[in-house]
């Protein structure tokens, strides 16, 4: 048992329980900046480790009846298929030669970009479209747009591990403006199942998942994710997401230059 692993679970488990934001933005840049980990192993571990955790939640949600099965599968018909691609072609090109190795650094940080767009501007998205119902799209443009960004969540979660968390949630929040907050988080989650473990099955398949540091991190961010809900009633939410925007950014940056 490496303790600085089992410690660097918790911490990002403490950070999610306290913020909601998704594991992925914040464990593969800490194994790929703090630890060095090779970054398609970073992806691949920490695949298998939303797999895990998304499962648990969504049988949570599912009880409390908050997912949207019709959104899963649209974002499904999208993202699941996208992920397959992305796979293939990580396989084709290579996921352990250093060329690839950047690319997939400057789409970590591309989605850890993303990511902190949608933590800081998501209220003003889902103030505007709600003040423009007129811009909402509805019928066939709904299920194509839902499709399309599955998609393009399934590329970028498959290439770089992030998405599923706070970028797809924003984009629910765009194209349904009239789900609760609950129904969002679950139906969020409830997509990520099939789509980080066909991601994880690709970076298997690839030979870049380090079952050892999987566990390790399993470990620490169970009681970090438990502690943090807690100790989210107690602390702004506001000052949280501004801390952490700030630290993606910087996370964003050392990763490009």
């Amino acid at each position: 048992m490496d303790l600085s692993f089992v410690a660097s679970g918790f911490a990002v488990g403490l950070l999610v329980g306290m913020t909601g934001v998704g594991g992925g933005s914040l464990m593969t840049p800490l194994l790929t900046l703090l630890f060095g980990v090779v970054p398609a192993v970073a992806v691949g571990t920490d695949l298998a480790f939303a797999s895990l955790t998304k499962g648990v939640g969504t049988f949570t949600h599912k009880m409390r009846g908050t997912v949207h099965w019709d959104i899963v599968r649209r974002l499904c018909l999208g993202a699941l298929p996208a992920a397959l691609l992305a796979s293939f072609a990580l396989k084709h090109f290579g996921t352990l030669n250093r060329e690839i190795g950047q690319v997939i650094r400057y789409m970590i940080a591309t989605s850890v970009l993303l990511t902190v767009v949608a933590l800081l501007f998501k209220r003003k998205m889902l103030a505007w479209i709600t003040a423009h119902p007129e811009r909402q799209l509805q019928g066939a443009a709904l299920r194509n747009a839902t499709i399309s960004c599955g998609a393009l969540l399934g590329i970028l979660v498959t290439i770089s591990s992030i998405g599923a968390g706070a970028i797809g949630a924003t984009l629910l929040v765009m194209l349904y403006p009239r789900l609760t907050a609950a129904e969002v988080a679950g139906t969020d989650i409830a997509y990520a199942v099939p789509l980080t473990a066909i991601a994880a099955a690709g970076h298997w398949w690839l030979g870049s998942i380090d079952w050892t540091l999987l566990l390790n991190l399993l470990v620490g961010s169970v009681p970090g994710i438990t502690l943090g809900a807690y100790a989210a009633r107690a602390v702004p939410e506001r000052l949280l997401r501004g801390l952490l925007a700030v630290t993606l950014v910087a996370v964003a940056a050392k990763l490009i230059w």
